[in-house]
This record gives C-alpha cells, structure tokens and sequence, in this order.
C-alpha cells in the first residue's frame, strides 16, 4: 500500500535527532567524507559527495533495509505519515545522500515522498 513518508536528514552536532518512527545513525558505521579535505566543504548536492557515500560498503544495503522498513509500517492497519530521520555527524554528507537514495527507492515503490534536510546549508563543523 502506498503511503505518505517524510524523510528528514540531520546532523547530531547541531541538534537533537527530529521525532521520527525510525531513526537511522549514519555516524559510526559509513564512511565520512568530512575526513577527505576535498570533500569537507562540499555537500550532498556536489557529486563526489554522493558518489563517496554510495559507494560506501553497506551504505546500500541499509537503504534497502530501510525502505523495506517502511513497507512494514505501510502495511499496518493505522494510516498516516511514517517519518524517518536519519543523521551523520554534521548533517551535510551522509544523511543527506542517504536521504535522497531512501526516497528514490520509495517514490520508486509507488509511495509520496518529501525530503528535508535540516542541517544541510549549516556552516561545517570544525572537529
């Protein structure tokens, strides 16, 4: 069954994770391109961000997992928008990729789709 989903993606250094059904922590598992100089300042909207995050081993699978996540949630017998949070440490790289990926998966699954990204045009975050 289709369903209305709301995806929002996050950095933990910024502020709480957002009220969400499931929340995916990005932070410790993937890896960073924070760490990468040429990619620190760049964001999910620049290419070798996406391509760096996606080509991460798991990264994915989890996408999948996630998406298959919220067809069981779909499937109950309550109606009404399933939110999904997912963060990565500053909010510009991982879960904004991810986020866009999970939605790609769900809009192809037939589901109404919207994306936020929290923290995305937040200045990076000098760790």
């Amino acid at each position: 069954m289709a369903a209305a989903v709301e995806i929002v993606s996050f950095g933990y250094l910024h502020d709480e994770p957002p009220a969400a059904h499931l929340t995916i922590d990005l932070r410790e598992h993937f890896r960073d391109p924070h760490v990468s100089p040429e990619l620190r300042y760049m964001t999910a909207h620049d290419e070798p961000v996406r391509t760096a995050v996606l080509s991460t081993p798991g990264v994915a699978a989890l996408a999948l997992a996630t998406a298959a996540a919220v067809e069981a949630y779909a499937s109950g017998p309550s109606w009404g928008l399933i939110r999904i949070a997912d963060g990565c440490a500053g909010g510009r790289h991982r879960a904004p990729v991810f986020a866009l990926a999970l939605a790609e998966l769900l809009r192809d699954a037939g589901h109404q789709v919207t994306v936020h990204h929290r923290d995305l045009d937040k200045n990076v975050v000098q760790r």
